[in-house]
C-alpha cells in the first residue's frame, strides 16, 4: 500500500498550486494533465492489472481532459476503450479541447448516452466533476452518476469522486462511490473524514513531479495522523513512573461504560487506575479486572482524598445525567489536572459551558451538536469547521469522532486513518477516552496523547477485525489488542 504524505490541502490550495506550476517556463497545463492521465493509467495496471476493457466517463474542464487523455493512452496500450461524454465536443475548452483531440486522433469515438455504457466492461474510469464543484449535482449528471452506482463494475475516480465536497467530505446531491481515488498534486482534505469514507474507496496519490517549493509555499493547516514511536522504558522503572487515572462515571444501568475505559487505560500502560463509581458497581470491580482499584461514589466527599492522588481524570463513562451526575459534576469538571471528558460529560458541558487549556473533549456528532447548540447535519456539513469551533469556545484539545476522526488544537486539525466500521457498537468511545486518559498519565502532551490515541485505537481494532472479523466487532475484543499497537 502506498504511504501517502501528511500534508491535505483545500481545493482553492490545489487550484492555486496548480496556477503557480503553470506559471513555470518549462510546464504547461497540458503537461500536467499529459502526467496526470499518466498516472491514472499506471493505477490501472497496478490496482486492476486483469483489466482490458474500460468505459471512460467525462463531463467537462480540466477533469475531464484528464479522463480524455486516459482513454488516449489505453487505446495505444490496445485496451477495449469506451469514453462516454455528458457534455457536446465543441463545447471543451483550452487543454480539455486537446486531450478530446488526442483521443480522436488515437482512434477513439466518442459515445454520448451512458446508458450505453458497456455492462460487460471491467472498470468505469470517473472524470465527471473535479474539486471546483461548488453547487449540488443535478440533472444528467446526477442521472449519470446514479447510474453507474447502480452498475456492478468497480470505478476508479480521477482526482476526486464526482460530486463530493474537496474541502469537506460532504455529498453534493449525489456522488460516485469509487473503489479507488487518485488524487494529483496534493491531497484534498475532503478525502479523508465523514461521509468521503463511503465514497473514496483507497485514496493514492500521485504529485506529478510539480516542484515541492511550489507546493510549499501554501500554508498547511490540515495533516494526517502518524504513529509516534512510543518512549522506551527504563529498566528502574516502577509503576509511579506511569501515573494514576481516575475514571469516574457509570450510573446504575451503566456498570459496564467505565470498566471499558479504565482496562484500556490499564491495557496501554498506566501504572495506576481507580474507578470512582455508584457503590454496587464498586463493589464488583475486581470482578472486570483485579488489577483495578473500586472506589465507591456516592457523594463527592467520598473520594476528596482519592482526588488529591490523581494525576489524570477520565470523566464521563457510564455517568449519565441524572441527580447523581449532576451532584459530581461541578467538582470534578474543576479538578485542576489533565482530563479526557467524554459521553454524558460533554453533555453535561454543552448544558453548562466551561473552557480550559488542560483537558479533551471526545464528542460525537451528536454530542458535538450539542456543545455548539446546532444539529447532527451541521456537523456533518463541515467536520473540520466544527471540530475548530468546539475547541475555540471550550479550549483545550477536541477529538471529533466518526470516520477519519479529527483532532483539534487550535488552528491545525489531525485527520485520523485507522479505524473500520466494526466500530460502530457501543463502548468503542469509552475505551478511547481510557486510552487517551492513559497516554496523559504516561506523561504525553495533550495533543500527542489525543493523536495516538485515536491512531492506536483504530488500529486495535483493525487488528481485531483481521483476525475475527468485521461484523460482531465488540469494545471489549479492542482492548484485547491495546496492548500490542502499544508495544
Amino acid at each position: 500500500m502506498q504511504t501517502l504524505p501528511t500534508q491535505l490541502y483545500s481545493a482553492q490550495q490545489a487550484r492555486d498550486i496548480d496556477r503557480m506550476a503553470q506559471a513555470v517556463p518549462s510546464i504547461t497545463g497540458f503537461q500536467l494533465m499529459t502526467k496526470a492521465a499518466e498516472a491514472g493509467f499506471k493505477a490501472i495496471q497496478d490496482y486492476y492489472p486483469q483489466a482490458q476493457k474500460i468505459s471512460v466517463v467525462c463531463g467537462a474542464g480540466n477533469n475531464a481532459g484528464d479522463g480524455y487523455l486516459i482513454a488516449t493512452i489505453a487505446l495505444r496500450a490496445e485496451y477495449h476503450v469506451q469514453l462516454i461524454s455528458l457534455v457536446a465536443e465543441d463545447k471543451l475548452q483550452g487543454d480539455a479541447a486537446r486531450a478530446k483531440d488526442a483521443y480522436i486522433a488515437a482512434g477513439g469515438i466518442i459515445t454520448i448516452d451512458v446508458k450505453l455504457l458497456d455492462k460487460s466492461t471491467d472498470l468505469v474510469v470517473d472524470a465527471l466533476l473535479g474539486t471546483g464543484l461548488d453547487r449540488v449535482v443535478s440533472g444528467k449528471f446526477a442521472d449519470t452518476i446514479g447510474y453507474i452506482n447502480a452498475l456492478d463494475i468497480p470505478v476508479l475516480a480521477v482526482d476526486i469522486p464526482s460530486g463530493l465536497n474537496a474541502d469537506t467530505g460532504n455529498i453534493m446531491g449525489c456522488v460516485i462511490i469509487a473503489n479507488f481515488t487518485i488524487s494529483f498534486i496534493v491531497l484534498k482534505k475532503g478525502l479523508f473524514t465523514g461521509l468521503a469514507a463511503d465514497y473514496c474507496g483507497t485514496v493514492i496519490f500521485a504529485d506529478l513531479e510539480v516542484p515541492d517549493a511550489i507546493v510549499q509555499a501554501q500554508a498547511v493547516h490540515e495533516y494526517l495522523i502518524q504513529p509516534a514511536k512510543l518512549a522506551w522504558r527504563k529498566a528502574s522503572a516502577h509503576k509511579g513512573d506511569f501515573g494514576h487515572v481516575l475514571v469516574v462515571g457509570s450510573d446504575y444501568g451503566y456498570a459496564g461504560a467505565i470498566h471499558l475505559a479504565a482496562r484500556a487505560a490499564l491495557n496501554s500502560g498506566a501504572g495506576l487506575v481507580s474507578v470512582a463509581t455508584r457503590k454496587a458497581h464498586a463493589l464488583q470491580t475486581h470482578l472486570f479486572c483485579p488489577e483495578l482499584m473500586g472506589h465507591a461514589l456516592e457523594q463527592i466527599a467520598d473520594i476528596d482524598s482519592l482526588c488529591a492522588k490523581v494525576t489524570v481524570l477520565v470523566l464521563g463513562p457510564g455517568l449519565g445525567q441524572r441527580d447523581w451526575a449532576q451532584s459530581i459534576w461541578p467538582t470534578l469538571i474543576a479538578l485542576d489536572v489533565p482530563r479526557v471528558i467524554d459521553a454524558d460529560a460533554l453533555n453535561l458541558l454543552a448544558e453548562s459551558p466551561a473552557y480550559a487549556d488542560n483537558w479533551i473533549l471526545t464528542p460525537h456528532p451528536g454530542e458535538a451538536a450539542r456543545l455548539l447548540q446546532c444539529t447532527n447535519a451541521d456537523i456533518l456539513q463541515d467536520r473540520y469547521a466544527a471540530v475548530r469551533a468546539i475547541q475555540h469556545q471550550y479550549g483545550g484539545i477536541c477529538v471529533l469522532k466518526g470516520a477519519g476522526t479529527l483532532v483539534c488544537a487550535g488552528a491545525d486539525v489531525y485527520v485520523n486513518t485507522t479505524g473500520n466500521p466494526g466500530m460502530a457498537s457501543g463502548g468503542m468511545g469509552d475505551v478511547l477516552s481510557g486510552l487517551i486518559g492513559s497516554f496523559l498519565v504516561q506523561k504525553y502532551s495533550l495533543l500527542e496523547a489525543a493523536q495516538q490515541g485515536v491512531y492506536l485505537h483504530g488500529l486495535a481494532a483493525d487488528i481485531a477485525v483481521e483476525k475475527k472479523g468485521q461484523r460482531g466487532l465488540h469494545a471489549s475484543e479492542v482492548i484485547q489488542f491495546l496492548r500490542q499497537v502499544v508495544n
